[in-house]
């Protein structure tokens, strides 16, 4: 087993203009702010081979794993297994933080 060190404090914000998904930080783990307007969703898709935590900041998520669909409010964390269709709808405006890290 190998293990990944960070050799440098690395620092982002969450707070600004970026729409859509703004990856945070190079390398692993893979970090991703997402942000969906009211009636906005993403397709389901996959990330084979990552354990993902979804943890909503703000407004109201639908989030499809699968066959299940979980509603979330802010404040809320998920941690999934990223080999099944996922696809998060928002029901007001919100915004995410998504930590994608290898299950290898």
């Amino acid at each position: 087993m190998s293990e990944s060190t960070v050799t440098e404090t690395e620092r982002a914000t969450l707070d600004g203009d970026g729409d859509g998904r703004t990856r945070l930080f190079d390398g692993e783990p893979k970090t991703v702010r997402l942000t969906l307007g009211a009636g906005e969703s993403i397709p389901a898709h996959k990330h084979p081979g990552r354990d993902i935590v979804f943890l909503l900041r703000s407004g109201a998520v639908d989030l499809t794993l699968g066959d299940e669909t979980v509603s979330l409010s802010p404040g809320d964390v998920v941690r999934f297994d990223g080999d099944q269709n996922i696809s998060p709808a928002a029901t007001a405006d919100s915004e995410a933080l998504l930590v994608l890290a290898s299950s290898e």
